[in-house]
């Protein structure tokens, strides 16, 4: 959420960052919406305010008049009258709050400088680390790890419906190896600490993250006590310190969550469909990482290097894009994609977002550092990024790494983890 000062004094610049996603048509209203709501609120909270005044003032003469033995009827219905006044006009002033907040939970961050406008085609790769396998006779994912019993999809069909995946045999375990070997390295090497967070959450943590309610009907919703199962660990993680004051010198703070996550969307009719390319359910290990406004933009940098690094002990050939405005996820300002080629399906496949969110996250959750020169109390700035999600890494290891006889050789970072050097 922005700062309500966006709208009274800077709202060319909030135009000129919808205008550079693309969506002042349709968010130039919205922003309209905010601004006359905001001033006909002030308006109602100046006319409150004069009227407790009045009655405070009547109240004193009451007090006076009744000392001296006086007739007060006059000015007790006065004051009546002022109490029904204001009781209405704090009922107007209740629904222009709540109007005001939703409007402002309708617009999205705004990108940096530095992010080019445009839509996905104005994407721009940065680097690339490996050299793409080319197709030859490699063989799509799906057949290679049906084929070697690693993934049952008709079976994960029927127990569940289309986009949920059952892992059999090696394939459990590679699960299990990728996830151990992701939150070993991200503890051990890069400091993070490991949480463990429920995969169920309320409505204020999605809210905060961005999530709701622009994205509601993507979500698994648990109706009946309005909790949600996560898309992510960044929701529940970026969440633990909501409505807190981190101490001074405690930044910046680095977690690292090992989650299931679920995602209605991700299923959804179109393209890249087949195997484990969308899925409903998958697992993930989640970064995330609160910071001081001036360090946040390098702590992007070492975040998407901390999950570049993940790539690199995988031995899978990547690549760094940072995205268009237009591209960018609705809560973040800068985003960097990490790709990586998967040749059976012949296409750079999506593993990681890392995105810098500035304040936009922290002033939805209040969530606030005690600056170590003393003063008030400011927002963090939150970041976070996949480090990594598997079922696209599994595909690019099954494709990148199989061999003509059938089986799949895993690298070496995984081996240890999985107890094999080779599938199949």
């Amino acid at each position: 959420m922005h700062d309500l000062r966006m709208v009274r004094e800077h709202a060319d610049t909030l135009r000129e960052g919808m205008r550079r996603r693309g969506k002042l048509d349709s968010l130039g209203p919205v922003i309209e919406r905010a601004q006359a709501v905001d001033a006909e609120r002030r308006g109602i909270i100046q006319a409150v305010e004069e009227r407790k005044a009045s009655r405070n003032s009547i109240s004193q003469e009451v007090g006076r008049r009744k000392k001296a033995g006086e007739d007060t009827d006059d000015l007790l219905s006065q004051s009546r009258n002022l109490g029904e006044e204001i009781a209405r006009l704090e009922g107007e002033l209740a629904t222009l709050q709540a109007e005001l907040t939703n409007a402002m939970l309708e617009i999205p961050n705004v990108t940096l400088a530095d992010v080019p406008e445009g839509g996905e085609e104005c994407n721009s790769v940065l680097r690339e680390w490996g050299t793409p396998r080319e197709k030859g006779s490699v063989k799509p994912h799906w057949e290679i790890g049906t084929r070697l019993g690693l993934v049952d999809f008709e079976r994960g069909a029927k127990l569940s419906g289309s986009g949920f995946i059952l892992y059999r045999g090696h394939g459990a375990r590679l699960v299990r190896a990728l996830m151990n070997m992701m939150l070993d390295l991200h503890t051990r090497e890069h400091g993070y600490e490991e949480l463990w967070v429920p995969v169920v959450v309320n409505r204020a943590s999605m809210t905060v993250t961005g999530q709701l309610p622009k994205f509601e009907d993507d979500m698994y919703a648990l109706g009946n006590d309005d909790l949600f199962l996560i898309p992510t660990a960044e929701v529940p993680v970026t969440n633990v310190y909501r409505d807190e004051i981190i101490g001074a010198g405690e930044l910046p703070k680095g977690f690292v969550a090992y989650s299931p996550c679920f995602r209605r969307e991700a299923g959804a009719a179109g393209k890249d469909t087949r195997g484990l390319l969308r899925v409903h359910e998958f697992d993930k290990v989640e970064l995330v990482r609160y910071s001081t406004p001036e360090s946040s933009e390098a702590e992007l940098e070492l975040l998407t290097g901390h999950a570049e690094e993940v790539l690199r002990l995988l031995e899978l050939p990547y690549r760094v894009v940072l995205l268009s405005a237009g591209d960018t996820t609705f809560a973040s300002a800068k985003t960097y994609d990490l790709e990586v080629f998967a040749p059976g399906v012949g296409a750079w496949l999506e593993v990681s977002s890392c995105s810098l969110f500035t304040d936009y996250q922290a002033r939805r959750g209040n969530i606030r550092y005690r600056p170590p020169e003393g003063g008030k109390p400011r927002f963090v700035h939150t970041l976070n990024g996949s480090g990594l999600a598997f079922p696209r890494v599994m595909a690019a290891l099954l494709e990148h790494f199989q061999n003509p006889d059938g089986t799949v050789t895993l690298p070496d970072a995984l081996r240890p983890y999985v107890g094999a050097d080779r599938l199949g």
